[in-house]
């Protein structure tokens, strides 16, 4: 989940951009992080009014993740304790890494992007024999070990950050991504 959003959605936040130019031909699942006023409302319509009075409209994808978004937003701005242990990572700039730089364009859904995906995660130490598990896809499970693996690299020193180092929303919420 996105963290430390902007008070516009034309301003954007850097750390997207850089993600997206680092996986050409998957740039498209960086989504767009909604604008904190929009992220206020309940109804698509509502926030897509507001995002687009504002500058740039709002898809209906994006604001599936809204109740989410607000969960997190709302925990870390309430926990200074958090905010220096939690950090944003996306599962496909993990699985970008763990591919040598080069993006997995293979779709996760399908088998062979499944396959591709288990066994990088293998091949960086994360084995899983895929098994079913009680509210949640199988896909999201790879997306979850994917993110894991980013907060060893977190954890070690090594992961990557997106985005300026001292950039914040107005919340003091940092706007970078992790991998």
């Amino acid at each position: 989940m996105p963290i430390g959003l902007t008070d516009t959605p034309r301003s954007g936040r850097a750390c997207e951009a850089e993600a997206r130019a680092l996986m050409p031909g998957k740039a498209s699942s960086v989504f767009p992080t909604p604008c904190r006023p929009a992220l206020a409302c309940t109804t698509h319509a509502d926030a897509n009014a507001t995002s687009r009075r504002l500058g740039l409209g709002l898809n209906q994808q994006t604001f599936h993740l809204f109740p989410k978004l607000r969960e997190v937003d709302e925990l870390l701005r309430g926990s200074a304790r958090l905010r220096r242990v939690v950090y944003e990572a996306h599962p496909e700039l993990a699985f970008t890494r763990m591919n040598g730089g080069k993006p997995v364009l293979s779709k996760k859904r399908q088998l062979d992007g499944f396959a591709e995906r288990l066994k990088l995660l293998a091949k960086h130490g994360f084995k899983w024999k895929p098994q079913t598990l009680s509210g949640a896809a199988r896909d999201d499970v790879l997306d979850a070990m994917a993110v894991c693996r980013t907060a060893t690299l977190i954890a070690a020193g090594t992961a990557t950050r997106l985005g300026p180092e001292r950039l914040r929303d107005r919340y003091g919420l940092p706007m970078n991504i992790w991998y």
